[in-house]
């Protein structure tokens, strides 16, 4: 049996996130049915990180085993064959047995899109959280700065986590603003800002309610210090809102 790393990116927007649920329509779900018809055996596809409904992917990673005598380009190309246009394999190799694109991962970069007041465009409704008042970046980042180190994140755990510690390390987190985007080629005038969070590893919507607390710094509803008690209180209820999923992207996984 032959072990095959696939890496993918995906536009999560019809999707139920990336793991198999009866009766919903998941990527996971979808590659595995691509395994299927490209193969002739079910084989469970395992990803390195369970994306929600809505979230987005630019570099997912996954492995699966197999019998198949199909070079990784051969498989590749045939996966994507039988893959829906908003999900794409975007690379595929032999990869070792003992590689598990979860735990072996030294750490992995969300980041977060939102439109803040003014024209929004059009093109990015299904991307960013389109939110109608101006935000202040320098109290999000003053507020972001409190978040990075190892730390028991409690207060930004979703309820249904099932993750045994709540400790996790943020390497680094940022906040920046752009005047325009590029996008398909042609230039947005319209303000975005960028939550980008580095981690280790990351709670049930833990870089979303991230994403709801800073913009909460950033229109003035908490002051950039609380940021601090709202870690020591553990208690999700002291954070801010979840932010919608439409924002949110797994960017990059390093190995």
């Amino acid at each position: 049996m032959r072990r095959i790393r696939l890496d993918l990116q995906y536009d999560g927007t019809c999707y139920s996130g990336w793991q198999v649920q009866v009766k919903e329509t998941t990527i996971q779900g979808l590659l595995e049915d691509a395994v299927f018809t490209v193969t002739g055996r079910r084989e469970r596809v395992t990803g390195a990180s369970r994306t929600d409904a809505g979230v987005h992917a630019l570099q997912q990673v996954a492995v699966f085993i197999t019998s198949s005598a199909l070079e990784p380009a051969i498989l590749m190309r045939a996966l994507n064959a039988n893959l829906p246009r908003d999900v794409r394999v975007t690379a595929a190799e032999e990869c070792p047995a003992e590689f598990h694109p979860r735990y072996h991962a030294a750490n992995k970069t969300y980041s977060y899109l939102v439109s803040p007041a003014g024209a929004f465009p059009v093109f990015l409704k299904r991307y960013s959280w389109q939110v109608h008042y101006s935000l202040d970046c320098d109290a999000m980042r003053e507020a972001a700065a409190h978040l990075t180190g190892k730390k028991d994140f409690s207060s930004f755990r979703a309820s249904g986590c099932n993750s045994r510690s709540p400790v996790r390390e943020i390497f680094q987190i940022s906040v920046s603003e752009s005047d325009s985007i590029d996008f398909a080629g042609i230039t947005l005038d319209a303000p975005l800002i960028k939550i980008s969070i580095k981690a280790n590893a990351f709670l049930r919507h833990m870089a979303r309610i991230i994403a709801g607390t800073l913009v909460d710094a950033g229109r003035g509803r908490i002051p950039p210090g609380r940021v601090k008690d709202i870690i020591e209180a553990r208690d999700r209820r002291a954070a801010g809102r979840t932010a919608p999923a439409c924002g949110l992207f797994l960017e990059k996984i390093r190995y």
